[in-house]
């Protein structure tokens, strides 16, 4: 069973699309029907399947998760004692702990089932870039 590693380099916080990257994978090594898993090693980031059409939907995700976990300097965070690593790092965990690390997708004659508007993307909770790697596993 095929698998490989993906590197994104993120600028910091913020949705990076890697559809491309994940089609390429599954074109060179299927040919049929299977499940490709996707695994995002890292716990202040995650994985989502979202429109990628619109741009706006990419800033109004960042900036809704933005309000709903503000960075650990906020004052509605006193709570927060995982402070070591920056104001960002703790929420970070929790987005990541509210979305996903890993991803299904049922690939059909070759190809992701993916709908039209449908990417795959990195979601980046951190606010300086990292290098992150998404494992790609393709199951007959």
């Amino acid at each position: 069973m095929p698998q490989t590693t993906i590197v994104i380099s993120t600028r910091g916080q913020g949705l990076y699309e890697f559809t491309d990257e994940a089609a390429a994978f599954v074109s060179a090594n299927s040919g049929g029907e299977g499940l490709l898993t996707l695994f995002v090693r890292h716990t202040s980031c995650s994985l989502l399947i979202q429109e990628n059409a619109d741009p706006d939907v990419k800033r109004d995700l960042s900036e809704f998760f933005a309000r709903l976990v503000p960075p650990s300097s906020d004052p509605s965070m006193r709570w927060v004692v995982h402070t070591q690593e920056g104001p960002d790092d703790m929420p970070a965990h929790i987005k990541a702990a509210l979305t996903q690390v890993s991803i299904g997708i049922p690939v059909n004659a070759g190809r992701m089932a993916l709908g039209t508007w449908q990417g795959l993307y990195l979601f980046e909770h951190r606010d300086r870039a990292h290098r992150r790697e998404i494992v790609l596993h393709l199951g007959a």
